[in-house]
């Protein structure tokens, strides 16, 4: 896995921000040329299949994402170091999503050449995940042909997230009328948010997920006033939006607009919940290696695929998104050896 890990580190050495991941882009693109593997492109995505492709056979497609998010504030290491400190690999995008994406990659070009594989594999590099912006796989899927199963990289400790939440976010706006602070006077729109706040707060949506769990409501930004002695004339706030399978965005966001004063927008409801049944043969393939399951709260590139999906890979979620990220070597390393279990005899 030397020559894996070292890409990592010039993956995290070189900034790869949403709509900006073309030098990354490159290097992957470079890695599949010094392994003789014709790839396609489009935009900052890249995807390759394997040598004896039959077009009878089903595909499976091993995808992860190449951007990062920005670093937080509070490093206490530079996060373009790639630092080494023996098992420990430190820097921006190690946990999410590097780790998976050249895990996968080596898994894929370690059965590029297998003659006799019982279906087809296609390996994707895509862009934008952490944006969920129209450049990355949303772009792909019309691109990639019929795909049997998707098996997405994200850090989940090399368990099996077999769904994963929705994700939509609201802007609300609370109407009030502008008036002196001083006098009775106004109709203040910052109580009238925070009156909705509340509702939101305590409320509960009835059907709840065996695997997902309830749908989470958090208001997450709110904003109001100019001046002090003006009583405000409007207010805004934004709810985050955690929907579970029984209910689709569409749906969670008419609810949310029937519970409050405040006009309701949806910035967009194509992030829906996703799932694969615990009967599918990947998910029985990995109980039989020992590996649990459970739903995801974090969304993924599976919000915009139309085929079956798991989400599996090597690293923890709690590492990501937050300062002096890092993986293990050794974690990388499980990570194979657990996906090469997870497709070697299987049959979908």
């Amino acid at each position: 896995m030397e020559e894996y890990i070292q890409l990592l580190r010039s993956m995290i050495q070189t900034p790869s921000f949403s709509r900006d991941e073309g030098p990354v882009a490159t290097l992957v693109r470079d890695f599949l040329k010094s392994k003789n593997i014709p790839f396609q492109v489009k935009g900052f995505n890249s995807w390759a299949r394997n040598e004896f492709w039959e077009d009878v056979k089903p595909v499976i497609l091993l995808n992860s994402h190449i951007d990062t998010v920005k670093p937080v504030k509070n490093w206490t290491k530079d996060p373009f170091s790639a630092e080494l400190d023996g098992d420990t690999l430190i820097g921006l995008g190690s946990n999410d999503a590097g780790a998976s994406l050249i895990t996968l990659l080596a898994v894929f070009v370690h059965f590029y050449q297998e003659k006799d594989l019982p279906f087809n594999l296609m390996f994707a590099a895509s862009a934008e995940e952490e944006i969920s912006g129209s450049g990355g796989m949303e772009c792909l899927v019309d691109e990639l042909g019929e795909i049997n199963l998707a098996i997405v990289g994200e850090p989940t400790q090399m368990q099996m997230a077999i769904a994963e939440k929705g994700l939509m976010v609201l802007d609300c706006t609370a109407h009030g009328r502008a008036g002196h602070a001083a006098r009775n006077e106004g109709e203040n729109a910052l109580y009238k948010a925070v009156d909705d706040i509340a509702i939101l707060r305590n409320y509960s949506f009835e059907k709840i997920s065996e695997v997902l769990g309830e749908v989470k409501l958090s208001v997450t930004q709110i904003s109001a006033g100019y001046q002090h002695n003006v009583v405000p004339d409007n207010c805004t706030f934004v709810v985050d939006v955690r929907t579970n399978e029984f209910y689709s965005n569409q749906e969670a966001c008419e609810i949310i607009s029937g519970l409050i004063e405040s006009d309701v927008e949806a910035r967009s409801t194509r992030l829906n919940s996703s799932g694969i049944p615990v009967t599918h043969p990947i998910v029985e393939r990995g109980i039989s290696l020992g590996l649990s399951y459970y739903g995801s709260p974090t969304t993924s590139d599976q919000a915009v695929m139309p085929f079956p999906s798991i989400k599996i890979g090597p690293g923890d979620s709690a590492r990501s998104h937050t300062a002096d990220e890092y993986i293990l070597v050794s974690e990388i390393e499980h990570g194979f050896k657990t996906y090469c279990a997870l497709l070697q005899g299987l049959k979908i």
